[in-house]
């Protein structure tokens, strides 16, 4: 994503473990391509077991993997050397290892013929408070509420009462304001630290590139209903000061379409950043990006328009994460994303531990996939698979099935 000139680089690393054993077999070739998602902080934790490299990689070959989105920046903390962001796990693993786990992953991976794209959570602190990214640009680059209440203050990052009883954050964290003076510069001069210190990366996967999830669902702030973010004082100044109108606050739907598109236009523009520094140092990069499956609510009420996102060119790759036991909802979305104008650039995101229990009917899910011609597929996670012994092995017995 960065600059070739980014000043900020990554310093000489240590050596990578001992890669001389003998190379796995290389993954074998498929007509499209399979994603495995790989946890920072799953069960697994294989950057910080250098030692379990091997088996990931030995895993990824046997379960038909082509491509590999391996988590390395999670809640502003670091699986690679950085000045930006908190290097605390990598340092850790570097200072009593000497091994630099993401290279030695790289070397292997690619060894075996699989891609790596580092796997980056954007706009998404988890739980983290003390992120040096908060102490750069400082509370304000914490989400507030349209009632005017930053995330910082909400009691464990959920919904504050009375409104607890009607609504939910999807995904209880801390989020990032989208629009917050430097962010997208800061974001994006992390990746570059990230590209500049591992130019052998075959792609750059972002997620959480949106607005927090609620449950329910509101359509966008011109009803005057729901739980929504983006109201900061800082942010409504800001958006006075482009349009020259007064962004809709507390109970006021006073401009309220003009505010969503802005505020839409926030995360767009993160992600032009992000692709054109990407880009001008590393222009063989794949830019991809874990999206939500339902378009119209990612449209409306997470401001991620994703599609423009592929119509656009800023990404290559959009991967919908059809998370769902659903069986006909998910021959619904399938048959959508394989038939979209640009489906053939959209993996479809598979909910694979949704299954961990019953293998067949994850194996149905990979099926209905390739029946219906999709660009690729991504499973989530190694971590899930790994964890369920029978799944792990159907998985492996149907790659092998089709192998001969």
């Amino acid at each position: 994503m960065l600059c070739a000139q980014l000043l900020l680089g990554c310093g000489d690393r240590a050596e990578t473990a001992d890669a001389r054993g003998a190379a796995a077999p290389p993954a074998r070739e498929r007509s499209a391509p399979r994603a495995l998602w790989v946890l920072a902080e799953g069960h697994q934790r294989v950057l910080d077991h250098p030692e379990r490299v091997p088996t990931l990689i030995e895993d990824a070959r046997l379960l038909g993997a082509t491509d590999l989105f391996v988590q390395v920046y999670r809640g502003g903390r670091a699986w690679f050397d950085s000045r930006l962001a908190d290097a605390t796990p990598y340092r850790s693993v570097h200072d009593s290892s000497g091994v630099d786990t993401l290279a030695d992953l790289l070397h292997r991976a690619h060894v075996a013929g699989l891609r790596v794209h580092a796997w980056i959570n954007l706009l998404s602190l988890a739980s983290n408070r003390d992120a040096p990214l908060l102490r750069s640009l400082g509370a304000g680059a914490v989400l507030v509420d349209r009632l005017g209440r930053s995330l910082l203050d909400y009691p464990a990052l959920d919904v504050p009462a009375p409104d607890r009883r009607y609504y939910r954050m999807g995904t209880p964290g801390l989020y990032l304001d989208p629009a917050t003076p430097g962010l997208a510069e800061h974001l994006a001069a992390t990746c570059g630290e990230l590209l500049l210190g591992y130019p052998e990366l075959d792609g750059l996967h972002l997620d959480y590139v949106r607005y927090p999830d609620v449950l329910p669902f509101a359509p966008g702030s011109r009803f005057g209903v729901g739980l929504d973010f983006g109201y900061g004082e800082g942010t409504r100044q800001r958006f006075a000061r482009e349009t020259g109108a007064e962004a809709p606050f507390g109970s006021s739907i006073r401009n309220a379409d003009r505010w969503d598109e802005w505020r839409r236009d926030k995360v767009t523009e993160l992600v032009q950043t992000i692709a054109a520094r990407a880009r001008q140092s590393h222009p063989a990069i794949t830019l991809s990006a874990a999206v939500w499956t339902y378009e119209d609510r990612a449209y409306l009420a997470l401001g991620q328009d994703w599609r423009r996102w592929l119509e656009e060119g800023l990404l290559d790759v959009a991967v919908p994460m059809a998370y769902t036991r659903d069986d006909r909802l998910f021959r619904y979305q399938v048959e959508t994303f394989a038939n979209l104008p640009r489906g053939d650039r959209i993996w479809i995101g598979l909910g694979t531990w949704l299954f961990s229990d019953e293998p067949a009917r994850a194996l149905e899910q990979l099926r209905r996939v390739e029946a219906a011609g999709a660009a690729g597929a991504a499973l989530f996670s190694y971590d899930s698979i790994v964890a369920a012994p029978a799944l792990r092995a159907a998985l492996i017995e149907e790659e092998e099935r089709g192998a001969r």
